[in-house]
């Protein structure tokens, strides 16, 4: 995470904070277009490291609205046990009405505005896999975290 904390600062970024090892990071830019930053950031990572990943970016406010619209507060009480899957677009409505990820576990699953909220209240591994679902059939990039970590990032924000 230090070559990452690197690559962000040559870049241009300040403020720049990681979490442990989990590929995510904080940080202050000039610009306030996540999209323009996800383009910045993956040819960084192409240019200096050779890596190509794909890279999904909230801003701080994006994050807060995704901790606070968690539909699973009172149920899902084991953070280690809940998903939040962030897309990198809003799927398609077409896509969505034939190939909604709810119907996986209508009780577990939850749509929110570019994320999916899924509680797994028997691990993670044993539950469905929504991402590989999403990315399918919604032809949308996904990337998951598990709640702690996701509390964490919202927690580096509020310290900044």
């Amino acid at each position: 995470m230090a070559d990452v904390r690197d690559l962000l600062t040559g870049l241009g970024y300040t403020e720049v904070r990681t979490h442990l090892q989990s590929g995510n990071a904080i940080l202050t830019s000039r610009s306030a277009n996540p999209a323009r930053l996800e383009g910045e950031i993956e040819k960084g990572f192409k240019d200096a490291l050779d890596l190509t990943i794909h890279c999904l970016v909230r801003t701080g406010a994006e994050l807060r609205t995704v901790i606070g619209g968690n539909p699973f507060d009172t149920e899902a009480l084991d953070g280690s046990r809940m998903l939040a899957l962030f897309l990198s677009k809003a799927p398609d409505q077409t896509l969505l009405a034939a190939f909604d990820p709810r119907t996986l576990g209508p009780e577990r699953i939850h749509l929110g505005e570019r994320v999916v909220y899924q509680w797994c209240p028997d691990g993670i591994l044993a539950a469905p896999n929504v991402g590989a679902f999403v990315e399918k059939h919604l032809k949308v990039a996904v990337t998951n975290r598990n709640w702690n970590t996701v509390t964490r990032l919202g927690a580096m924000l509020d310290k900044a």
